[in-house]
């Protein structure tokens, strides 16, 4: 426990300190040896190694449906401007 400061009950100055107080130094520990964790980049890797084979054909079909959807407006855009054209002009 660090030692309480001394103060005079006289004077209106900042209580007087010592400034020679050192912590304890703790011995060893008798606790088993933890191991050292895993880098960000292991941990990822774990993970995707696992996930990634699983869900892989769910998230292919889901972005293949977002492509085709994606893609009908601009096909129909194009057509619509092609007859447009055909009727704009004069041959």
């Amino acid at each position: 426990m660090k030692p309480l400061p001394k103060t005079h009950p006289s004077t209106s100055k900042f209580p007087l300190v010592a400034y020679h107080y050192h912590a304890p130094i703790l011995n060893g520990s008798s606790g088993p040896c933890v191991q050292t964790s895993k880098s960000l980049r292991d941990i990822t890797r774990d993970y995707f190694d696992a996930e990634a084979n699983r869900e892989f054909l769910s998230e292919a079909a889901v972005f293949t449906a977002l492509i085709a959807m994606a893609i009908m407006p601009i096909v129909t855009g194009v057509s619509a401007m092609l007859q447009l054209l055909n009727t704009l002009s004069p041959f």
